[in-house]
């Protein structure tokens, strides 16, 4: 495109984009094969709050995609990052699978039915900040009242990101978005956000490729939070019809996307005939 410089990363959504749960979107392997032979830096970024990325790797492989770990950049990773900077003790409403990206390896439940956590990074005793991601088994009204109590005491309310809703096989179901706004409008604060839609999250996912936001591309199926994100960043924004996209999508946002194709394989078949 007039204007901008030769193309040399493509950031790449997982869920919904490449996957939806255990089942891949058709042709979505022989695309990314297709696409890292071009002469670009590949990353993905996610901000799949249910697992750890080395659960997400473990899925994904074994759908036959060609991913490594270091490639993947999540939300989890960006917002433990984000506490140890800040040297807080967080209450984690993350689900129990997600625990290992923030040092943790066991949860017990006490007599209270709080939660104790036994870690290998980050301490949790007496929480003095509330951190909240994708949580459908703890989004309860005894563990979100503690958390509503420790951030009208002063704990900052950090989001693993601000989702709507996802896509499940069984359809759309929410996000943790509508928890968060919640818990902001009972303590009359704001959120801090991590993940996508977030500028810093796709510069942040973009260190060690060497490309600047205007020499790079994000695919995804989330209009606002892929697509806009990636565009208010800099970049190019190609959103897919697959995964939680919606019919309207496009108008959404402003810009509208650069490009909306039906899944992942258009889309890397646009990239290689049309940006490189």
């Amino acid at each position: 495109m007039a204007g901008r410089r030769a193309l040399k990363a493509v950031l790449v959504d997982l869920s919904g984009t490449l996957h939806v749960e255990d089942s891949a979107v058709p042709g979505a392997q022989e695309a990314l094969k297709r696409l890292r032979s071009a002469p670009v830096a590949v990353r993905f970024v996610t901000n799949t709050t249910k697992e750890c990325k080395r659960d997400l790797l473990e899925r994904l492989q074994k759908l036959d995609f060609d991913i490594q770990e270091d490639e993947i950049f999540t939300s989890l990773t960006a917002t433990r990052n984000l506490l140890e900077e800040k040297r807080v003790r967080p209450l984690l409403l993350v689900e129990d699978s997600a625990l290992r990206d923030f040092g943790v390896i066991l949860r017990l439940t006490d007599v209270m039915t709080f939660f104790s956590l036994f870690l290998l990074g980050l301490d949790t005793s007496d929480p003095n900040a509330v951190v909240i991601g994708l949580a459908p088994e703890h989004f309860n009204y005894q563990m979100m009242n503690k958390a509503f109590h420790l951030i009208l005491d002063g704990a900052p309310l950090i989001a693993v990101h601000k989702a709507r809703y996802y896509k499940r096989k069984d359809g759309l179901a929410l996000g943790p978005g509508p928890f968060v706004t919640g818990l902001e409008y009972a303590t009359d604060t704001q959120a801090t956000v991590v993940g996508k839609p977030e500028r810093t999250f796709f510069l942040e996912a973009l260190r060690g490729t060497s490309c600047a936001p205007e020499e790079a591309v994000m695919i995804g199926d989330d209009c606002r939070d892929d697509i806009g994100g990636a565009q208010n960043a800099g970049m190019l924004g190609v959103l897919v019809k697959t995964g939680k996209y919606r019919q309207g999508d496009e108008a959404k946002i402003n810009p509208p996307p650069y490009l909306t194709c039906e899944s992942f394989p258009q889309a890397v078949d646009h990239i290689l005939h049309h940006l490189l």
